[in-house]
């Protein structure tokens, strides 16, 4: 088999070990510590004003009221309460299998792109715990860019951030520990030296 092959293989597998560290973080009960949750009559009454106020404009995301819309939202973004809505004008059933399925497809190009990297520094970083290190290291410092910044910049919530980020590093790692560890070339062997 082929290293490129391989490449292919061992980023199908660890897009099956993301899939499911990402079931448990997302749809079992874990999920409940990244949500804050409204009671019924607050959810209803939200969903209602956002299908009066913002269906016309489609989905999208947006932030209420905008800083950069005018100088009264300015003042009112600066009094607050203020919220980044992600609004989709359909809803979707909460076990949607073609959210499924795309995510595993979104999981396989991402593994891909984990698994060409570790290619690329194959024949320089030979074994497993150096392999690792390098993951662990990029992961960290991707998650962190990724999730952690918006709670500094943006003022979101930690909980949401720290468990965006506890999760994609555990699917990450999943995933590129699984390419790193079974389907990458092994270390050449080390030509013993002879006396003249």
């Amino acid at each position: 088999m082929t290293a490129i092959v391989r490449l292919i293989l061992g980023s199908l597998i660890g897009a099956v070990a993301m899939f499911f560290v990402g079931f448990l973080f997302w749809v079992t009960p874990l999920a409940n510590l990244a949500y804050t949750t409204a009671p019924d009559n607050a959810a209803a009454a939200t969903q209602t004003a956002l299908a009066q106020n913002l269906t016309a404009t489609g989905t999208g995301t947006y932030m209420i009221p905008s800083p950069s819309g005018s100088a009264a939202n300015t003042v009112l973004y600066g009094r607050g309460p203020i919220a980044t809505i992600h609004f989709n004008t359909a809803g979707f059933p909460v076990d949607d299998a073609a959210g499924m399925i795309s995510g595993y497809i979104h999981n396989v190009i991402v593994a891909l792109m984990m698994g060409f990297a570790l290619y690329g520094i194959a024949g320089r970083v030979t074994d497993f715990a150096s392999r690792a290190k390098v993951l662990v290291l990029i992961t960290l410092a991707g998650a962190t860019f990724a999730h952690l910044g918006t709670p500094i910049w943006l003022h979101f919530d930690w909980a949401w951030a720290i468990f965006s980020f506890v999760s994609d590093v555990a699917m990450l790692l999943a995933g590129g520990l699984v390419i790193a560890r079974w389907f990458l070339p092994l270390a050449p062997a080390i030509p013993l030296r002879t006396e003249a």
